[in-house]
């Protein structure tokens, strides 16, 4: 029954946002263009869920098209996107085709082995990101470019569209706090495709020791950073829709507090709320579901505010806003008892939490990290693909 329930609710989302895509072919799409270059060689793919052709999965085209594929490497939520945030996952084969999956987020590394590695001719890399410095995929693809240019295996990426490629926002991170959500000193909002941030891991000398990975990058066409793609299917299960994937700059920062978000409901990253929250009206429940099965405030009744029905060009215009959690920071009145130690790896830096503590507007917090958009933004210029 949970299988059927996550498989409707992807299905559901791909028929709602498959609407509007601006004629973008993604690069997934142009097999003229990668087919040749992976002939008579032992592919190794990094995908999920979201690498789709039209109907089909990538794996199974490459597999129609005689194309062998030695292995799949699966990131957070797993190959099939089911998993929760974090959730610890297997190694395992696909049900389908028969190729061995291996998974990232095995509990080990959380990197490739070289061993692996070194079995592949070359490594295709198929997923769609959202373009948020906490989303893991571009940390699972920098491990995996870093050990291929520890061995020399070429990677291709076929590229595909930023939903929020749009703009660049928040603070670059301060270095000290690294982790598994933040690997890069880029800004929360970084505005670049997977492709582009990849050249821009070689060219700015991030892999260890300041190794270059052999990169090719299927661009997409019809795309530019103005372009606002919608997605064809939900990248990971608490990204429901489009308004979650718009909204999540400005909630995830609950994650880094005791407020539910509403994991565990219909409207994840669309609500916010706690038990002990009070004069609010809208209500809700977190339960055990997949792709949250412990959810924060788990069966517990939490008032909070509901922004489903906020509009999207209201959402995109505002930008990373952290309205939401100054909100529920003052009305809970703890003082720092609000915040967990997550906190700064999710916003990157130290001021953010001295400000809201110090009461300070969400505003003039914004204006704090001005200077680090505008220094990114040169920065990133000579490896956009796209034109802004």
């Amino acid at each position: 029954m949970k299988r059927l329930i996550s498989i409707t609710f992807f299905v559901v989302f791909a028929s709602i946002c498959r609407a509007v895509t601006n004629g973008v072919v993604t690069g997934a799409e142009q097999s003229e263009r990668y087919l040749p270059l992976l002939k008579g060689k032992q592919i190794l793919l990094f995908s999920n869920h979201t690498g789709m052709v039209g109907n089909r999965h990538l794996l199974d085209l490459l597999i129609e098209k005689k194309v062998k594929v030695m292995g799949i490497v699966s990131p957070e939520h797993g190959f099939r996107g089911q998993a929760d945030a974090g959730e610890h996952v297997d190694n395992s084969v696909d049900a389908k085709t028969g190729v061995p999956i291996f998974s990232l987020y095995d509990g080990k590394s959380g990197r490739p082995s070289p061993k692996l590695i070194k079995r592949a001719d070359v490594v295709l890399m198929d997923i769609q990101d959202v373009g948020l410095r906490y989303y893991t995929y571009y940390i699972s693809m920098m491990k995996i470019m870093d050990v291929c240019a520890e061995v020399k295996r070429p990677v291709i990426i076929l590229d595909r569209p930023n939903p929020n490629g749009f703009y660049v926002d928040g603070p670059i991170l301060d270095m000290k706090y690294k982790s598994g959500v933040g690997a890069l000193p880029i800004p929360v909002v970084h505005g670049m495709t997977l492709g582009e941030l990849a050249q821009m891991i070689n060219g700015e000398g991030w892999l260890s020791e300041g190794r270059k990975a052999k990169l090719t990058v299927i661009t997409c066409q019809n795309y530019t950073h103005a372009t606002r793609y919608q997605l064809p299917i939900a990248p990971s299960p608490n990204l429901p829709n489009m308004l979650s994937v718009y909204l999540y700059p400005s909630t995830c920062y609950f994650e880094g507090t005791d407020v539910s978000l509403g994991r565990g409901t219909h409207l994840p990253f669309q609500q916010f709320g706690h038990p002990l929250m009070t004069g609010y009206s809208h209500s809700f429940t977190p339960r055990s579901i997949p792709g949250a099965k412990t959810p924060p405030q788990l069966d517990k009744t939490c008032y909070g505010v509901n922004l489903s029905g906020l509009t999207v060009d209201s959402v995109q215009a505002k930008g990373l806003d952290l309205s939401y959690l100054i909100n529920a920071y003052r009305n809970m009145n703890i003082g720092e008892k609000f915040f967990t130690s997550f906190f700064e790896k999710l916003i990157g830096v130290d001021y953010v939490r001295k400000m809201i503590v110090e009461g300070r507007s969400a505003a003039e917090i914004k204006a704090c990290w001005k200077d680090d958009v505008d220094r990114f933004k040169r920065q990133r210029q000579p490896y956009l693909l796209y034109q802004e």
